[in-house]
């Protein structure tokens, strides 16, 4: 597989796809709502993302204390679920299948910079995370990744590149170590 292609924009050009007055009020949202660990309602949680753009499976669970930067570029499909102190740092698209598991403290990340330009330009990256995915606790998805089908990346690993459907990948950065067998 192929990590998927990676855009550049200079700093002035990059464009967050929402006005001024539902960024300020997503980030209101997301501090009181998602972020907090004293507002337990998942289906809550799901109206309001639903509202703010985000297309919301069914049977999802979102734990406390996640973080998602723009709602209105994330897809979660049925049966997902996010775990405690999640960021989806999501400048760009992120889709997520159905049945994925995105363990505690995971970042889903699609930005970078260009650390070989004086502008330090941004880079972006959509991130798909296919169906049966599971990310493991403080790992990390890097831009323009896709997680096949069914692939694992392990506690603290760092996706790089695509990683292949039914692998299990370990490390930084993440290398396929065996092929997931499931009963």
């Amino acid at each position: 597989m192929k990590t998927t292609d990676l855009a550049t924009f200079d700093n002035s050009s990059f464009s967050i796809q929402a006005n001024l007055f539902k960024r300020l009020t997503w980030y209101y949202f997301n501090l009181v709502i998602l972020k907090s660990s004293y507002f337990p309602f998942v289906k809550a949680k799901s109206i309001f993302l639903s509202m703010f753009g985000s297309k919301v499976g069914k049977g999802i669970v979102i734990k406390p204390a996640i973080s998602i930067k723009y709602p209105w570029l994330l897809s979660i499909g049925n049966h997902t679920w996010i775990g405690e102190n999640v960021w989806i740092d999501n400048l760009v698209q992120v889709s997520i299948g159905n049945h994925v598991c995105i363990s505690q403290g995971a970042m889903l990340l699609t930005g970078n910079h260009n650390y070989k330009k004086s502008s330090f330009d941004l880079v972006t990256g959509e991130i798909f995370l296919e169906d049966g995915v599971w990310i493991g606790a403080k790992a990390i998805v890097c831009p323009g990744v896709r997680c096949g089908s069914h692939s694992v990346l392990t506690v603290g690993s760092v996706a790089t590149h695509d990683l292949e459907p039914y692998g299990i990948y370990q490390g930084n950065p993440a290398v396929l170590i065996k092929k997931r067998e499931i009963n």
